[in-house]
Formats: structure tokens, C-alpha cells, sequence
């Protein structure tokens, strides 16, 4: 028992620092890229390791209004509950270490939750007006976005269901079970109208331009974080990769689980490492697509947008998804492969 605990904690900091590592690596490439794109030099990839680094080493100063447990609580809860999800969302090698639980997709989504909630009470908790703002912001993008995330996400859980008779509301079988694998031309319509739901839902999920009014440095100076600094804002600036990390992740399991040790024809730890790496490749096109592109591209989008973008355009695009897999069964028009 002790052992099995002790491996247990080994295993939950193995891939708290996996997470942290590769969320601030991808933070790195991702400004480094855009500041190509808009024909900037744009700061070294190992920046945002420099700068928690450096945040560590700087004074935890707590605004003298703030309701202080919940204040340094906050930054806290968001990088755990951020690390979390990467505990059940599966990656190549990792497996063995990771969790595995019934319906686990389902408390995802809502872990997904835990990490933007704990940056709202962390806002209220500071005293700042500008927090505040960002708080109320926050609150209201994140209800937004929630819906067309659900509905992507069950839409292709409740197809496989069809099909096969299993749990299929766990991510390691939806990623062992590849959707593309499992629908006509009709689904593969609506499979790829709800990816790019999804690609919407990830700068929005993740505060990135243009979804990213709850920050708007250039008009609430920051908003959510304007108060803190030191090392809870460095646990903030950690938690911001890792829920990059873990919601590129979580899109790769559902639409893209293909490992590459299947077609070169590898096996053991060479097929490991290729599967690994691979899936690193997958989660750094996703961002690349879904959140470098569209924030060196546009301009933040005032609040009522985003809620208009979200519960209107995103929600009915994804409602459209969902038709086309219920009707993918009605047609059974089949794909070549």
C-alpha cells in the first residue's frame, strides 16, 4: 500500500513537471512565432522560464484590501487544478502514471472550470477595480464558451456510444478508438465543423487574443492579475502554460490519437518515444493554428462579442456538428479509407 502511494506521488510531480516544462516551452515558441509573424524580433524561447525564475526570486506583495487566504490561495488552486487535468487526459508513455476514472471526460470538462474560477476569486479577493472587471469578465467568458465545449465534446462521446458498447465516456477509449475511424461522410462533415468549434474554444478556454478581455493590458491594465506579483503571480504565469498544455492535449486525444510506432513499425521504447514525441508535434501544430495565428492576426474583441461569438455563431456552428453525426447513420455514406 505504501508503495503503490509512493509511486502514486512520484508519478502526479513526474508529470506536474512535464506539464510546467512543456507549457512554458510552448508559451516560448508561440511568442517567438508571432513576433516573427509581425516582423519583430520577439524574446528568446527560454523567456518565460527566465521570468518565473525571476518572479520566484521578487517580493509576494498582498494589496492591503485583499482578503489575504484567498488571495495567495487562488494562484494555487489554479496551477493544481491546471496540473490535474493532465492527469487524466492521456499522453504517449505516461500512461501507467496517470489516472483513469469512469466518464472522466464529463469531469474534465469541468475541471477545466476549477482554474478560471480560482483566477475570478483571486481578482475579487485583490480590492482592485480593475480586477474586479477583469473578475466579471472572466465569469461571463467563461459561461460563454462552456457550452459549444460540452456540446463538441459529448457530441463525439455520445457517437462512439452508438457504436460500441463500452465506457465510452473515458478519454483513454476515445483516443484508443479514433472518431475519424468510426464515421461516414456525413459525420466526417460534422466531425470537422466541431474541431473547428473547438479551435475556437481554445483561445477563449486558454484568455488569449482576441478572447482574452478578462487581462486587456491596454485597458484594465492586466485586470484579473494587475495586483499580483512574485511567486503568485509566477504560479499564475506557470498555470497559463499548462492549461495550454492540457486543453491541446485534450483535443489531440479526441480527434487525433494516432501514434506513429503504428506505421514505421517500431516497438518498445523506440515506439514509446516516437509515440511521445509525435504527440508533441500534434499539441504544437494545434496551438500553432488555434491560438498563434488568430492572436498575430486580430485585435481583441470587446465583451459582448465575445459572449455573441460564443452562445450565438460558435454554439449554433457546433449544434450543426451535432446533426450531421446523427444523421451520419441515416446516409451511411462511407469514406474511401
Amino acid at each position: 500500500m505504501i508503495e503503490k502511494i509512493f509511486f502514486a506521488v512520484i508519478g502526479c510531480i513526474l508529470i506536474a513537471l512535464i506539464s510546467i516544462f512543456f507549457g512554458l516551452l510552448f508559451k516560448g515558441i508561440d511568442r517567438k512565432i508571432v513576433a516573427r509573424m509581425q516582423k519583430r524580433v520577439g524574446p528568446p524561447i527560454r523567456q518565460p522560464f527566465l521570468d518565473v525564475a525571476k518572479l520566484m526570486t521578487k517580493e509576494n506583495i498582498v494589496p492591503e484590501n485583499a482578503v489575504r487566504w484567498m488571495y495567495n490561495l487562488a494562484p494555487l488552486v489554479c496551477l493544481a487544478s491546471s496540473i490535474l487535468l493532465l492527469l487524466y487526459i492521456p499522453i504517449p508513455g505516461l500512461e501507467k502514471i496517470q489516472l483513469n476514472g469512469e466518464n472522466d471526460i464529463i469531469l474534465v470538462v469541468y475541471i477545466f472550470i476549477i482554474p478560471a474560477l480560482a483566477m475570478v476569486a483571486g481578482g475579487f479577493s485583490s480590492g482592485s477595480p480593475f480586477a474586479t472587471i477583469g473578475a466579471q469578465r472572466e465569469m461571463v467568458t467563461m459561461i460563454s464558451y462552456e457550452f459549444p465545449l460540452a456540446i463538441s465534446v459529448i457530441a463525439i462521446a455520445w457517437k462512439l456510444s452508438t457504436i460500441f458498447s463500452e465506457n465510452v465516456f473515458t478519454i483513454s477509449f476515445i483516443s484508443s478508438n479514433p472518431i475519424f475511424n468510426n464515421v461516414g461522410l456525413v459525420g466526417f462533415i460534422g466531425l470537422i465543423i466541431l474541431l473547428f468549434s473547438l479551435i475556437i474554444v481554445i483561445p477563449g478556454e486558454v484568455a488569449k487574443i482576441p478572447f482574452d478581455v478578462a487581462e486587456a493590458e491596454t485597458e484594465i491594465a492586466q485586470g484579473l492579475v494587475v495586483e499580483y506579483s512574485g511567486r503568485n503571480l509566477a504560479l499564475f504565469y506557470m498555470a497559463d502554460g499548462v492549461r495550454i498544455f492540457a486543453m491541446a492535449s485534450l483535443v489531440v486525444n479526441i480527434f487525433f490519437p494516432y501514434n506513429i510506432s503504428n506505421i514505421v513499425g517500431l516497438t518498445g521504447y523506440l515506439a514509446t518515444i516516437s509515440d511521445f514525441l509525435f504527440f508533441l508535434l500534434k499539441v504544437f501544430l494545434l496551438i500553432f493554428f488555434s491560438i498563434t495565428i488568430i492572436r498575430a492576426g486580430m485585435a481583441r474583441l470587446r465583451i459582448t462579442q465575445v459572449v455573441t461569438s460564443y452562445w450565438v455563431t460558435i454554439t449554433l456552428i457546433s449544434l450543426i456538428g451535432l446533426l450531421l453525426l446523427i444523421w451520419d447513420n441515416q446516409f451511411a455514406i462511407s469514406l474511401p479509407w
